[in-house]
């Protein structure tokens, strides 16, 4: 008899299972396969552990980035967590006319820091042919390591013996079943403390309450502008604190990532992406988008580090400082020049610095002012960021 695969989850007071469905089984298992890396060795799970809220970076001797399937390659950008990703829309941008009555462009979805995936299944395919990456050459030498792998009858018994022939089909089961295990609820428990302060099973203490509270006051921490959540729900799953949509921060260069040796290599985000000039709507500059980069989930962000596209900073409270204090104090974040400037927005293009986030608060402070949050207050809304992690990665 064969036993039932199981996600466990425990809440604050008891634990419930459910199944995994055959398909989902088959995603796990092909999530956790390394032989379908060039050379084998490197799966999903590499850059993708469940102990990180997965993300990763498969070993690498670089915090910011994952080492690929060679010691010698590495990715461009840090690993994004696929936990509540299966919540994302697909990628659009919407045309609406602001209080002046200008138009405004908003990119909203997809998958990846640049929105290039539609779907969980698409964003499958990225990796697994990436030659930083996983590194295979083609779909046909993805279906050949699976035919001789470890999960191919399993592959079989849930798509058909005549699904293992063509290397297209292959490719778009891989990539299905994956999805399918990434949508189950092992990626979105739902089980932090956090979720159950909103159902009254637990209770926030006086740090995280103020915390909570600077999260969402418009004139201080103004986090949920962007990590949003429905302020009259209980209901977690209106929680999940991103709105899918893009920014552009200005974080600091990262001179860890081995490309970023390159002083005139910029990564320019959301305009980089492939097809993008097709996608905006009449009137819409694909300038416009230059440096811009996915908002992030904030849940289980106490165990995402390092943060931000490029992975600049490795402590949260760090990564906060720096929303709160990146244009009083700009000395902190950005070098020096030689003649005493700062060199601020050191990692975007100098035609893209006018789309750097400037006007929103707490952004809105120059050198000298006061920053919309003190010392504490940034350590209160570091503290309630902590019960955003779930019971099931404790």
């Amino acid at each position: 008899m064969q036993i039932a695969s199981f996600a466990i989850f425990c809440f604050a007071t008891s634990c419930s299972a459910e199944p995994l469905t055959a398909l989902q089984q088959l995603g796990k298992d092909l999530f956790n396969d390394s032989s379908l890396s060039n050379p084998p060795g490197q799966s999903c799970a590499s850059c993708h552990s469940a102990t990180l809220a997965f993300t990763g970076n498969s070993g690498s001797a670089v915090t910011a980035v994952a080492q690929g399937s060679t010691a010698d390659k590495h990715g461009n950008r840090n690993v994004p967590t696929i936990m509540y990703m299966a919540f994302s829309p697909p990628f659009s941008i919407a045309a609406a006319k602001n209080e002046k009555g200008e138009m405004e462009y908003t990119p909203t979805g997809g998958l990846f820091w640049d929105g290039r995936a539609n779907t969980l299944a698409d964003q499958v395919h990225g990796p697994l042919l990436n030659p930083l990456e996983m590194n295979n050459t083609g779909m046909e030498m993805i279906a050949t390591k699976l035919r001789s792998g470890p999960n191919f009858s399993q592959y079989e018994s849930v798509f058909g013996k005549a699904a293992g022939g063509d290397a297209t089909l292959v490719m778009s089961n891989i990539g299905t079943a994956i999805a399918a295990f990434e949508s189950s609820e092992t990626f979105a428990p739902f089980t932090s403390k956090f979720d159950n302060y909103l159902q009254g099973k637990a209770q926030l203490t006086a740090q995280e309450t103020a915390g909570f509270e600077l999260f969402k006051d418009p004139q201080k921490g103004n986090c949920i502008s962007c990590h949003v959540g429905d302020v009259k729900s209980q209901n977690p799953k209106d929680w999940l604190f991103t709105d899918f949509t893009y920014d552009n921060l200005g974080v600091p260069r990262n001179s860890e990532i081995p490309a970023n040796a390159n002083s005139a290599i910029f990564d320019e985000g959301l305009c980089q992406r492939e097809g993008l000039q097709t996608l905006l709507p009449a009137g819409a500059d694909l300038a416009s988008f230059c440096g811009a980069f996915k908002v992030p989930t904030l849940r289980n962000i106490e165990l995402t580090a390092p943060y931000f596209h490029n992975g600049k900073f490795n402590d949260l409270k760090d990564a906060v400082a720096f929303y709160v204090r990146r244009d009083t104090n700009p000395e902190q974040w950005y070098p020096k020049l030689s003649d005493g400037k700062i060199q601020k927005f050191d990692d975007t293009k100098l035609a893209a610095q006018a789309n750097v986030n400037t006007s929103e608060v707490p952004y809105d402070r120059k050198p000298g002012e006061q920053p919309r949050l003190t010392e504490a207050e940034i350590s209160s809304i570091v503290a309630f960021l902590k019960t955003l992690t779930d019971k099931a990665l404790q």
